[in-house]
């Protein structure tokens, strides 16, 4: 035998056409580049939301395998066809009779110099894409994938090792092709139908049976086989298949020249062993989750047709967890298949109050690349306003909250407090008392274990960060990722938080300096600002047409004007701002009804309420003060530190005096050394780095903007970010920060 496999390596190594054919490969090299140089040139035209748009170049050899297997697929099928045409077939099947030892013989050769071949073909291909891609290579995509990927990057290197390993597994693929049709332009046929056709009726296909299909095709096999993307096949059953094609086509190669004439039938065996042998990785791919919900149409007919909705039953007091039970909806926009699915990403809706359910059908867009990967789910949780245990009329009510200067005022205040909240609770006590977030957190690990995983990422909005610390603290272990979006430190003091505020203020000022049509242009807007306080403080300021109960004090213009003053709007008219100018000039000439007309629109009141919705959670989450004495020294910090926005912060922990049940949920320390990293992302008007402080080698990226819950909202960047976290669990660098666009 060794002495057969010496004489076919002379054979392969005498032939200069094998040389000259090696030579063609360059051609893979220069079709990397030159793809990858005009994906530079589109990519630089655009503006930066639309380049964070792009699909990724990855490690940039999709774009010339297909020239690259060609070549190697020919190199093998030539080994063996080329002795069919001039009839040296003959001469050589006298010295070896035994026809698969002359097949096999050839095997060892041919794969050395496609091995060698195929590495420094594949490495060159990686580098020419690089270099024609420069510094746009680093750019973040939506995806979470950058636009080109260095070999530093996990998985990439193992990708272009692999690649260079198929090439040697396609010249064998070859081999047997070329022995199973004897002819060279018969060949080429068949291997361009494998390399070529197939491929290209497989991204014909619909999704995602585009993404199915296209899995088993040979060019998308060696990222799948480096665990890095390209489909939905796990590694060791894209590796299985590749092998499995080789030996399919030996197979189908070493029957045919075994069964000398009896080609058609020595065909039909080999085309039997190519069809059956995708069914094998077909039957080892992952199933999903084995969830126990009955997932089915959602009943509310005005979530999108795709969502799929479920209901799940959980105690109403998880201290007594054969009580009496509760139903949940849950939502869940399904992985749309194209990429291998890992695993069931949960999104904890804001609020408190908001539905999950709503707002996954709402901001749909936001979560499509995430979908490549990952179920998302989410919940109409146990607080959600609209669930029709308690009235909602009466949550969506509540009284004025007014800044006490006196302990009576103070008690005054608790009296009103409870008087609104006793009105909801009659209606179910019970109910009523397990609004907490570690109670929504409980809530969600039985949707986790409902579902079948392991553990679970999670996307935190906003007030659904209490959530997220509770299910942090509760169930550390069931954690994969965690993202905070918008979300409070609930460690951190409340005044410190509102420096973020106090900021924006100062650019409210800064823009009516600069900008003529601002109704308090011309004029010192923070003079102009705390004159109005101290006077509707002494006398409160009329409302026009409102009787005097809704006349503005100054914690009252304060409260109204907080929201506009950090969210002015889309520039350059920043329509809140211009609306929030005009209504401090008229309040200041003695009418608040400008504060009480955006205030109205936006709360059905004159003067924003306290809705006992929200309270119900934040007074359970231990929001209120401990007693007056607190209350006195957290007034005195806040006057201290905000000097035009001092008692916003005040706002919602007054709403917890005189509630008529114990916080049960208090801030508790985290077991932070058990966690992942988080990601936190905010705004210029959030402290995400608050939050990245908690747990040990977590990243904040704030947006350099206004704004609130981010990924929702669609901001590129941040969801750049967030994807390569929850699909990578790779973090920015510390420092990062996400640019607003600018068209």
């Amino acid at each position: 035998m060794i002495d057969v496999i010496a004489s076919e390596w002379m054979k392969l190594r005498s032939l200069r056409s094998n040389l000259y054919l090696l030579a063609c490969s360059v051609a893979a090299v220069l079709a990397c580049a030159g793809i990858a140089f005009m994906i530079g040139r589109g990519f630089d035209s655009q503006t930066l939301d639309q380049r964070m748009s792009f699909p990724s170049n990855g490690d940039g050899l999709g774009n010339g395998i297909a020239v690259a297997y060609f070549v190697f697929a020919l190199l093998g099928a030539l080994a063996i066809t080329s002795e069919h045409g001039t009839g040296m077939i003959q001469t050589s099947l006298v010295a070896v009779p035994r026809r698969r030892v002359l097949l096999l013989a050839k095997v060892p050769g041919l794969t050395a110099v496609a091995l060698v071949a195929g590495q420094v073909l594949a490495f060159c291909m990686h580098a020419a894409s690089m270099v024609m891609l420069g510094d746009r290579a680093d750019q973040l995509l939506r995806d979470g994938q950058t636009m080109g990927t260095s070999l530093s990057e996990p998985g990439v290197l193992a990708s272009v090792v692999v690649a260079g390993l198929s090439m040697a597994a396609v010249a064998l693929i070859g081999l047997g092709v070329g022995a199973a049709v004897r002819s060279t332009p018969g060949a080429l046929v068949v291997l361009t139908v494998i390399i070529v056709v197939l491929p290209v009726v497989a991204k014909t296909l619909p999704m995602p049976l585009r993404a199915q299909v296209g899995s088993f095709m040979i060019e998308n096999l060696p990222l799948q086989i480096a665990g890095v993307s390209g489909g939905i096949l796990p590694p060791a059953v894209a590796a299985g298949l590749l092998v499995a094609y080789v030996v399919a086509a030996l197979t189908a190669g070493a029957t045919v020249i075994a069964l000398r004439g009896r080609r058609v039938k020595a065909l039909a065996v080999g085309v039997a062993v190519a069809v059956l042998v995708p069914s094998v990785p077909a039957a080892a791919s992952p199933a999903p989750s084995p969830s126990t919900l009955a997932w089915a149409d959602c009943a509310d007919k005005n979530l999108i047709k795709e969502m799929r909705c479920a209901s799940i039953k959980v105690p109403v007091d998880w201290a007594k967890p054969s009580g009496r039970k509760i139903d949940l909806t849950v939502g869940m926009l399904p992985a749309t298949g194209a990429q291998r699915r890992m695993g069931t990403v949960f999104y904890i809706p804001g609020g408190p109050g908001a539905s999950g359910v709503a707002a996954l059908s709402e901001n749909a867009g936001s979560f499509a690349e995430l979908r490549n990967r990952f179920d998302v789910v989410s919940v109409e949780p146990r607080n959600t306003i609209d669930k029709g245990v308690l009235p909602y009329d009466c949550l969506i009510s509540g009284p004025w909250i007014t800044l006490p200067d006196t302990r009576d005022e103070y008690a005054e205040l608790g009296r009103r407090n409870r008087a609104a909240a006793e009105k909801c609770r009659a209606a179910d006590p019970e109910f009523f008392d397990h609004m907490d977030s570690a109670s929504v957190a409980r809530d969600m690990e039985a949707i986790r274990v409902a579902l079948g995983e392991e553990k679970l990422s999670f996307i935190a909005n906003s007030y659904g960060g209490e959530p997220g610390f509770a299910y942090s603290r509760l169930f550390p272990g069931r954690v994969r990722a965690m993202v905070f979006d918008g979300a409070a430190n609930p460690y951190q003091d409340r005044a410190q938080i509102w420096l973020l505020h106090e900021k924006s203020f100062t650019r409210f000022a800064a823009w009516c300096a600069a900008t003529t049509t601002c109704a308090l242009h011309g004029q010192n807007v923070g003079e102009v600002w705390q004159a109005l306080i101290a006077r509707a403080d002494r006398v409160p300021v009329p409302v026009k047409g409102e009787s005097p109960e809704a006349a503005y004090s100054g914690f009252d213009i304060k409260e109204a004007a907080a929201p506009s003053v950090i969210s002015p709007g889309p520039e350059p008219e920043f329509p809140r701002w211009t609306q929030l100018a005009e209504a401090i000039k008229r309040a200041a000439d003695g009418d608040a009804s400008g504060f009480a007309g955006y205030v109205r629109q936006a709360k059905k009141s004159p003067k924003v309420p306290s809705f006992v919705s929200m309270n119900m959670t934040h007074c359970l989450d231990g929001l209120g003060f401990r007693d007056y004495e607190e209350y006195r020294k957290k007034r005195s910090e806040g006057e201290r530190l905000l000097p035009n926005l001092a008692w916003t912060e005040l706002w919602h922990p007054l709403a917890c005096v005189g509630w008529p049940a114990p916080a049960t949920n208090p801030p508790a320390p985290l077991p932070a050394k058990e966690l992942p990293p988080y990601l936190s992302v905010g705004s210029w008007t959030e402290d995400p780095e608050a939050i990245a402080r908690l747990v040990p080698g977590s990243v904040a990226v704030q947006y350099q903007w206004n704004g609130h819950a981010l990924y929702n909202s669609g901001v590129p960047c941040i969801i750049a970010h967030v994807n390569r976290y929850l699909i990578s669990l790779r973090l920015p660098a510390p420092g990062t920060v996400c640019p607003r666009a600018v068209t």
